[in-house]
């Protein structure tokens, strides 16, 4: 199938000039399909057709700081916080007048699609998340884990030094690279595959919102003031009520595959879980008929 992607549309939305993908009718059923990091849009170029197929309107944007999506001020703070994630997808969503859609993702894609059904669960119709309950805990962010999930988070902590900013900004590629093989060790991506979506990164703010991101859920630094009340709510952990499917890949370099009833109290309304066997981290990339048949059975009001 062809990893090319429709032409791009800019969309003022919040803060920010969101570059995205708008395509398939504009009477279908509205689905969001969200990116993580360090990935881009790409992620769902085979999963896009599968669902403009089905009759399917789908946006697929570019994060803050990635790609061709900008601040629309200097001043606005350069923040990765997960609030931030969330308010630029309801931004978006009211930018288009869509006023409910599927919504899925996952890594920062997915956080962003928990805040918004957590928090505005009436403009969720159904949600797909990679990772379960993709909310941040940050008052227990300083809790250790495991000394081998601790190692593969190394890269967060590396985030948290000057010397990790200087890393990051010096070779962003290679940096990102070495990520995507050891978080989805059983993906053969190509070259080209990579280079499609690393010149994402070359967005001239991708590092300063990277690095806010991983220091912000650590609780090493303030967020957008503008963005407080959002994450004053999310520091309550509010579950998610709407019809939701979870799931977590067998081979996910970044965490071990959960069980349903570890996330389960999260969860207060219909929800589904799996196990993807031979999965890392990039499922839609890696699985694409999986998730898109899986966003279907939501579209479809199939799960609950």
């Amino acid at each position: 199938m062809s990893s090319s992607l429709p032409p791009l549309q800019h969309i003022h939305a919040g803060v920010l000039d969101i570059a995205c993908v708008d395509a398939g009718p504009r009477d279908g059923p509205p689905v969001f399909l969200m990116h993580g990091f360090p990935y881009d849009v790409h992620a769902y170029a085979e999963v896009l057709p599968l669902l403009v197929a089905q009759g399917c309107r789908v946006v697929v944007p570019f994060l803050r700081g990635f790609g061709p999506t900008r601040f629309l001020s200097p001043d606005t703070p350069r923040s990765g916080e997960q609030a931030a994630l969330g308010a630029d997808l309801l931004a978006l969503m009211d930018a288009l007048a869509i006023p409910r859609a599927v919504l899925a993702g996952y890594d920062w894609g997915g956080r962003g699609a928990c805040v918004v059904a957590a928090l505005w669960p009436e403009r969720c119709s159904g949600l797909l998340s990679f990772n379960s309950y993709n909310i941040q805990n940050i008052a227990k962010a300083m809790v250790p884990d495991t000394p081998d999930n601790e190692r593969s988070l190394w890269y967060q902590y590396y985030f948290h030094s000057e010397r990790g900013r200087a890393g990051l900004a010096q070779d962003r590629r290679a940096v990102c690279c070495l990520l995507w093989r050891t978080w989805s060790p059983t993906w053969a991506f190509d070259d080209a595959t990579f280079d499609r979506s690393a010149a994402a990164f070359d967005n001239p703010d991708f590092v300063d919102v990277v690095i806010q991101s991983y220091r912000h859920r650590f609780g090493l630094v303030t967020g957008d003031p503008a963005l407080a009340g959002i994450e004053a709510r999310l520091a309550l952990q509010p579950a998610i009520a709407v019809p939701t499917l979870t799931f977590d890949g067998a081979d996910d370099g970044v965490r071990p595959p959960a069980t349903a009833a570890q996330h389960g109290h999260r969860f207060t309304g219909p929800r589904e879980h799996a196990v993807v066997p031979g999965v890392g981290h990039n499922m839609p990339q890696e699985v694409p008929a999986v998730f898109a048949d899986a966003v279907l059975r939501l579209v479809r009001g199939q799960v609950g």
